[in-house]
């Protein structure tokens, strides 16, 4: 973007001047649409607090964790749905592993599951990672976390 800046001060043509302004819009738009899009909370599980961003729409639900180079330590993302039912994700766009919970409406975790980035492969032939029982809560972190943290099935969500 300071590139994008430099050049523009420099042009002297209207239409260079709309280009630049363009294209530093759009560059705009991507990081603070990326930024905004979830809310942020704190979460408890089992001895660990986490910042987790929420996705709790139908539109957050597709985008999740797409694009992401990194996560922090103790960052990750919660899906939150309006029932309990078997989910299914999948690594469309992610470009790193990372290992998911399912938690029932109890917020006790059932199922956990490491998930392989989906970079480089073709949408048909990636994976799909179903809960082994119904669901209402999914939460990815960094591949191993879970297992890192000692963070076993039968562990509860709790939203302080």
């Amino acid at each position: 973007m300071v590139l994008l800046l430099k050049c523009l001060k420099r042009s002297k043509g209207l239409i260079t001047k709309i280009v630049f302004l363009s294209a530093f819009s759009f560059l705009f738009f991507l990081t603070s649409a990326h930024a905004s899009e979830f809310k942020t909370r704190k979460i408890k599980l089992g001895p660990k607090t986490l910042v987790v961003e929420i996705a709790e729409t139908p539109a957050q639900h597709e985008r999740g964790l797409m694009f992401r180079e990194s996560l922090g330590p103790d960052e990750g993302m919660l899906f939150i749905f309006k029932n309990e039912e078997t989910r299914f994700f999948w690594m469309k766009n992610t470009l790193i592993d990372l290992s998911i919970g399912y938690f029932d409406k109890n917020g006790t975790l059932v199922d956990i599951q490491e998930m392989k980035s989906g970079k480089g492969i073709p949408e048909p032939q990636l994976a799909s990672y179903p809960s082994a029982k119904p669901a209402k809560y999914a939460l990815e972190m960094n591949k191993g976390w879970f297992d890192k943290n000692r963070i076993k099935i039968g562990s509860r969500l709790k939203f302080p």
